[in-house]
């Protein structure tokens, strides 16, 4: 009897070896993927993650846009993708909170460029190669592959097509001292990034004094959440949006709505950026989405969207803006000195 459970310990121990052998040999393969540039790897990648079928994505992705993405690349591939929108700070929470507590659920983030700094910073992503790097716009790669752009978030000025002509729209940010503006204006109430771009391109002390100048005069409605507050442009409420991200009046106007738009410069962007994560339970599944994203179809359809694309190779819908990119290390180590900055100067002195 004893040697009889000796031979099942033994067993149970070598069953247990092997299948810890197969998990590691797994894992040696897919970090050999996540970083080859061999011709073999496009299809050893396909195979491995179909064997996983499905990945975990979080994201803030635009909400209505979100399917039209999703779709082709399940039917292509028949990997299900298991998506999770949120705000920005919601989505980088999230992930934050499950790497806390050692629950590794999250294979893919997408979000805004700042947010995915702080992901970087506490060793959460993983870096990788893509054959599509060699493709992006300048400023959508870090040289540490942790992360890539997707497309740019380029804000711009909406406005109420009933209410405003394009000819009275203002030239420059000075130009909002105008009476013809009083109670016609409106801002995003986390547009921390743009306003510290548009201050320090006029000059710090200059451009804050501006600002407080405009709000003293005019007012600001200030608005939780650039769709809330484009809204609020088409419905007249707020007849000129300083901060909006140029899908939305861009879709708008086209569908009939009452809106469109102009961009004063600076033309400030940031990139909507990509990253792996570090223990992503199903990494050749995300490492296959991440290349679909990046390849030329989904930048194309991207396009189509209205977005700004980050690949080189796919004609942008709006050929003539200047961006002005956010470098999202500086949003963060200076974020507390620019929020308070942007609170006392416009959110705290404007009304709802």
């Amino acid at each position: 009897m004893k040697r009889a459970s000796r031979f099942l310990l033994l067993g149970v121990l070598l069953l247990a070896l092997a299948a810890l052998l197969l998990a590691t040999a797994a894992l040696a393969q897919s970090e050999s993927l996540m970083l080859s540039d061999k011709p073999d790897r496009n299809d050893k990648l396909i195979a491995a993650a179909g064997k996983e079928g499905t990945l975990t994505l979080y994201t803030a992705f635009r909400p209505q846009d979100l399917p039209a993405i999703l779709g082709p690349f399940e039917s292509k591939y028949g990997i299900k993708v298991k998506a999770w929108r949120s705000g920005s700070n919601n989505v980088t929470q999230r992930v934050l909170r499950e790497a806390g507590g050692k629950r590794h659920e999250v294979d893919l983030i997408m979000m805004p460029a700042s947010d995915m700094v702080a992901l970087y910073r506490e060793k959460i992503l993983q870096p990788v190669l893509s054959p599509h790097f060699k493709d992006l716009i300048p400023g959508a790669l870090p040289a540490h592959h942790f992360w890539s752009t997707v497309f740019m978030n380029v804000m711009v000025q909406s406005y109420n097509t009933n209410l405003i002509r394009r000819e009275d729209l203002p030239k420059t940010y000075a130009d909002l001292l105008d009476a013809k503006w009083k109670s016609n204006l409106g801002v995003e109430t986390k547009a921390e990034e743009w306003f510290t771009k548009v201050v320090l391109s006029l000059g710090e002390e200059k451009g804050v004094k501006l600002f407080r100048d405009i709000v003293a005069r005019n007012g600001m409605s200030t608005r939780l959440g650039v769709s809330l507050l484009h809204n609020l442009v088409i419905a007249g409420e707020v007849p000129l949006a300083l901060t909006v991200y140029i899908d939305l009046p861009e879709k708008d106007k086209r569908a009939g709505k009452p809106a469109d738009w102009f961009a004063l410069e600076p033309v400030v962007a940031q990139g909507f950026n990509m990253g792996l994560a570090q223990r992503a339970p199903h990494p050749n599944a995300a490492l296959l989405f991440y290349d679909y994203m990046l390849s030329p179809e989904t930048q194309k359809l991207l396009a189509t969207l209205h977005y700004f694309p980050a690949s080189s190779k796919v004609a942008s819908p709006y050929p003539d803006l200047k961006l002005d990119v956010v470098d999202p290390a500086f949003t963060v180590d200076n974020f507390a000195k620019w929020s308070k900055l942007f609170e006392d100067t416009v959110t705290r002195q404007s009304r709802p």
